[in-house]
């Protein structure tokens, strides 16, 4: 076990002591790495598996949460911050599915908005006292405001009432920063006990799972999927805001694999994460 340890510790060591630019290059070579394995294994009409899988992977985050605080009954190390921003997001895209387009995504999207208020529930009224009101000190409306001015004003040109349209984009940009004030309650914190790491970790393949699914597409169709969903900056921002959801997560998922590596069971996030 040590002898295959060994190499692992060795790379993860020389890994951290290398500077953020070389960081950030090495992330992107792995994640261009992941999306050429993907390419070979997924079909090119199965890429909206990928999608329903970021959102399964989602629903498994979600109930290890559930797990958390039945069990647990603690709600220590959550942000009810990120929670609010998800219940948002997931109710303006269960809005957008109902009047645009239902399909199996409706069902998944109404399972995790519920599962999601109950979360929301549990940490605001059952288990209050827990809560670490003043490490999940993020302002979101530094977040909100932003989302709903990009949306008037990016959004797609679809022939659907411009409400939607709207409604649509904001939920896209809302998703791709929804994590950040939990991050900021795990940088506070500094150490980050396994339920809520195995659940920021869940958050983090579901949304390099969804920014597969679109960056497949554009490359198997050569672009055309980028006119099909319309014309103007609204094709790029979609492509840009999962890219962007999911590097937000790479640092800390490169944290929680080493913690996992190593055989830690409680994850100590050195300062400078997010």
């Amino acid at each position: 076990m040590r002898g295959t340890k060994r190499p692992i510790h060795e790379v993860a060591t020389w890994v951290k002591r290398q500077p953020p630019k070389v960081k950030a290059f090495l992330c992107v070579v792995a994640g261009m790495a992941a999306l050429v394995f993907l390419r070979f294994i997924v079909h090119v009409h199965d890429h909206d598996n990928l999608f329903v899988a970021a959102e399964a992977v989602h629903a498994l985050g979600i109930s290890v949460l559930i797990y958390k605080l039945t069990k647990g009954r603690t709600c220590a190390g959550l942000s009810l911050k990120s929670q609010d921003l998800t219940a948002l997001f997931l109710a303006a895209r269960l809005y957008c599915s109902l009047v645009m387009e239902y399909d199996i995504h409706t069902v998944l999207d109404t399972a995790t908005l519920a599962t999601t208020l109950w979360v929301i529930y549990m940490i605001r009224i059952r288990l209050r006292t827990s809560y670490m009101e003043d490490k999940d000190n993020f302002a979101i409306s530094y977040v909100i405001v932003p989302c709903a001015l990009l949306a008037l004003v990016v959004h797609p040109s679809t022939s659907h009432n411009i409400f939607n349209r709207i409604c649509w984009a904001f939920c896209v940009y809302l998703e791709a920063v929804s994590v950040l004030p939990q991050l900021q309650l795990m940088q506070n914190t500094k150490i980050v006990e396994p339920f809520t790491a195995h659940y920021v970790f869940a958050l983090g393949i579901a949304r390099f799972l969804s920014c597969a699914h679109w960056v497949l597409q554009v490359l198997d169709t050569g672009g055309r999927l980028l006119t099909a969903l319309g014309y103007g900056l609204w094709p790029s921002m979609v492509l840009l805001a999962e890219i962007v959801q999911t590097f937000i997560l790479a640092d800390f998922c490169y944290y929680y694999v080493k913690s996992l590596v190593g055989g830690q069971l409680v994850l100590r996030l050195p300062s400078g994460v997010v």
